[in-house]
C-alpha cells in the first residue's frame, strides 16, 4: 500500500513564542550542547531480534516458519549509526539455501511494509482495503491461504520514519540521509545487502518487491545492488506501482498523457458497477483511448467537433452527469471522478479505489472535506494488529511509536524534479541480466496509480525478450487489489510462475 500521502490533508501544529529573559554566553552554550544531544536522538536502545515459531494453513497445507522482528543499522560514511531499520521476516527452516527470499517495500513515501505484510503476502492477514471494512473492525490475523511463504521466505523492510524504524540525527541529517528520492535507494539496498549477510543468504535466488512508492523503489533497489552493491537480483515484482512520475501530471498544459492514463480506470469502475468489466470491454477503451481520444485531444480548436467527440465519449465511458463533463471539456481528473461518481446517493470514492465508499460529511460543499475512504478505515486495524503481533505474539518490547503512515515524512520528502528514473533502472537492469524476470500488477480501479501508465510504459519498452520476461497483469479492485480474495489468488498464482521460471 502506498501509497502517496501528498494528498492527505495533515494538520499544522503552529508553535508559540513566550517571552523570556534573554540568556548569557555559558547558558548559551550549555542550551546549545543539550540540543545536539537532543538533536542526535539519545533514544533507548530497541530490543534484541526476537524470533518465534508459527504455523499457518497456506495453499491448502500446515507450513512451520520462523517469524522474527529484528533490527539493522544504518551508518554514515565515517561508520557511525545514524538509523535503525526495523523487518519482520518469516523464513521455513531447514530449507535448502536455494530457497528464494522476497524482500517487500510498501511506499507512500511514508508508509510501512504492514500492508504487503498483512495485506497481500504475510503468512497471515488482517481484512481492510474493501468495501464495508471499517476502523473499529477487530484487529484479529488469520491464516492467508494466499501468503507466498510455501514458495519463498519473505523480509518486510519498514523505512526509517515508518513502523518502529528511527533516525539517530537531528531533522536536518535525517532528511538528507533518509528522506529524498536518491539517499533512500541507497540506505534500503544496503539494508537488504546487510540482512542477506547477517542471514548468510548470499547464494539464495533474492526477489524485490514495491507497492505505490515501492513500485518506484524496486526497479531502483534492483539495479543499485546489481551494478553497485554486488548482488544479482532475480526478479522484481511491482504492486500498483509508482512507476514514472512525471507522466501523470496534470498540471502540464501540454500533454495528453495525464486524461490518457486515468480514463481507463474510471470507464473500467464504471463498467464493474454494471457487471460489465471484462478484459475484453477493457481492450475496447484502451483502443479509443490511445486512437481517436488522443488524436482529438491533440487536434484541440484546430477541429470544431473534437471536443464534441471527446464529451460524448468520455461521458459514456465514466457514466458522469453529461453536463459536468461538457462544462471540463472532457477532461476529467480524479478526483473530480471519486466525488462525482457516486454523489447522487450521498457517497464518496477513494482514490485508490473508486468504487470504495464512505459517506461524504459535507455532501453540500463545493469542495471535498473528507479524508479518503480507504486510508481512513486501514490505519486503525493495520496499525494495532500489527502492534500486537510484534509486542504480544512475538514478545519485541518497545515504548516507540508504530507508525503504519506517517504524514511527517511524506511532508518532509524532497522528491527531487520528477524523472523516469525508475523505468530507466528497469530497462538497464533487466538488459544487463537475460534472466531476470519482472511481474507489473495493477488494480483496474486504481486512480492513484493507474494500470495504462504501466502499459504504455512496458509497450515503450526495447524488445530484448521483454515479452517474455516482463508481465503486466490487471486485476479486479483498486490499489489493493489484494484485499480481495480472487484477485489475490490470481496475484499469487502469477508469481508462482515467475518464481518458477
Amino acid at each position: 500500500m502506498s501509497l502517496r500521502l501528498t494528498l492527505l490533508a495533515a494538520a499544522a501544529l503552529l508553535p508559540i513564542a513566550l517571552s523570556a529573559p534573554a540568556l548569557s554566553q555559558s547558558e548559551k552554550t550549555q542550551v546549545t550542547t543539550e540540543k545536539k544531544t537532543d538533536d542526535e536522538m539519545k533514544l533507548p536502545p530497541l530490543p534484541a531480534d526476537k524470533t518465534i515459531t508459527q504455523t499457518a494453513r497456506i495453499g491448502g497445507r500446515a507450513i512451520s516458519y520462523k517469524a522474527t522482528v529484528g533490527t539493522i543499522p544504518v551508518r554514515d560514511d565515517k561508520g557511525k549509526v545514524i538509523g535503525e531499520v526495523v523487518y519482520t521476516s518469516y523464513t521455513v527452516p531447514g530449507a535448502d539455501p536455494r530457497r528464494p527470499v522476497t524482500f517487500a517495500f510498501n511506499g507512500g513515501p511514508g508508509a510501512a511494509s504492514v500492508y504487503l505484510n498483512l495485506g497481500a503476502v504475510g503468512p497471515k492477514r488482517v481484512q481492510f482495503g474493501a468495501q464495508g471494512d471499517a476502523p473499529s473492525d477487530a484487529p484479529i490475523a488469520t491464516d492467508n491461504a494466499n501468503s507466498w511463504l510455501d514458495f519463498t521466505d519473505l523480509v518486510f523492510i519498514d523505512p526509517v520514519g515508518t513502523g518502529f524504524s528511527r533516525s539517530l540525527v537531528d531533522a536536518d541529517k535525517t532528511k538528507k540521509a533518509f528522506y529524498a528520492n536518491d539517499p533512500d535507494i541507497k540506505y534500503l539496498s544496503k539494508v537488504v545487502y546487510d540482512w542477506l549477510v547477517k542471514e548468510g543468504r548470499l547464494r539464495s535466488p533474492k526477489y524485490v518487491m514495491g507497492e505505490s512508492y515501492g513500485g518506484y523503489r524496486a526497479p531502483r533497489i534492483a539495479y543499485e545492488l546489481q551494478s553497485q552493491i554486488g548482488v544479482g537480483v532475480n526478479g522484481l515484482i511491482m504492486v500498483s506501482p509508482y512507476l514514472d512520475p512525471a507522466s501523470g501530471d496534470e498540471a502540464t498544459a501540454l500533454s495528453p498523457l495525464p486524461w490518457m492514463i486515468d480514463l481507463p480506470s474510471m470507464a473500467a469502475a464504471n463498467l464493474e458497477r454494471r457487471h460489465q468489466l471484462t478484459p475484453a470491454a477493457m481492450a475496447q477503451v484502451e483502443d479509443y483511448v490511445r486512437g481517436d481520444f488522443a488524436r482529438d485531444l491533440l487536434r484541440g480548436r484546430s477541429d470544431p467537433q473534437a471536443n464534441d467527440r471527446i464529451v460524448g465519449r468520455v461521458t459514456e465511458l465514466t457514466g458522469l452527469d453529461p453536463a459536468l463533463v461538457k462544462r471540463m471539456g472532457g477532461r476529467i481528473d480524479s478526483w473530480t471522478f471519486v466525488r462525482e461518481a457516486h454523489r447522487a446517493d450521498g457517497l464518496i470514492g477513494s482514490w485508490y479505489d473508486s468504487n470504495v465508499t464512505a459517506f461524504d460529511p459535507f455532501p453540500w460543499s463545493p469542495q471535498r472535506k473528507s479524508g479518503d475512504p480507504i486510508l481512513e478505515a486501514l490505519i486503525a486495524p493495520t496499525t494495532s494488529a500489527m502492534v500486537d503481533f510484534v509486542t504480544r505474539e512475538v514478545g519485541w518490547k518497545t515504548d516507540g511509536r508504530y507508525n503504519a503512515l506517517s504524514n511527517a515524512v511524506n511532508q518532509a520528502w524532497d522528491r527531487g524534479k520528477p524523472q523516469d528514473t525508475p523505468v530507466t533502472d528497469l530497462r538497464k537492469a533487466i538488459a544487463n541480466d537475460p534472466k531476470m524476470q519482472v511481474l507489473i500488477v495493477h488494480g483496474w480501479d486504481d486512480l492513484s496509480c493507474p494500470y495504462f501508465a504501466s502499459r504504455l510504459i512496458v509497450d515503450q519498452m526495447p524488445s530484448f525478450g521483454v515479452a517474455q520476461r516482463v508481465k503486466l497483469e490487471v486485476y479486479p479492485g483498486g490499489h489493493m487489489f489484494y484485499s480481495r480474495p480472487d484477485s489475490a489468488a490470481a496475484f499469487k498464482q502469477a508469481a508462482r510462475g515467475m518464481y518458477g521460471a
